[in-house]
């Protein structure tokens, strides 16, 4: 029983620190995409090619 009284605060603590942290990342704007996909989709100004093969190079001792 002593173990519910640890981990009942722990748990809701950590709960907590959660929304805390979700709560100052939509405050601070982490979730504004001024072009999203919605309006990304329609671009056509993309490159969908493959990107170019690089030569391998092997640096001793790396």
């Amino acid at each position: 029983m002593l173990i519910l009284g640890i981990l009942i605060p722990v748990s809701l603590g950590l709960g907590a620190l959660g929304l805390v942290a979700f709560l100052w990342t939509v405050r601070s704007d982490q979730y504004d995409d001024p072009e999203g996909d919605a309006a990304r989709i329609l671009r056509t100004d993309y490159d969908d090619a493959p990107a170019p093969d690089r030569p391998k190079t092997h640096a001793k001792g790396h």
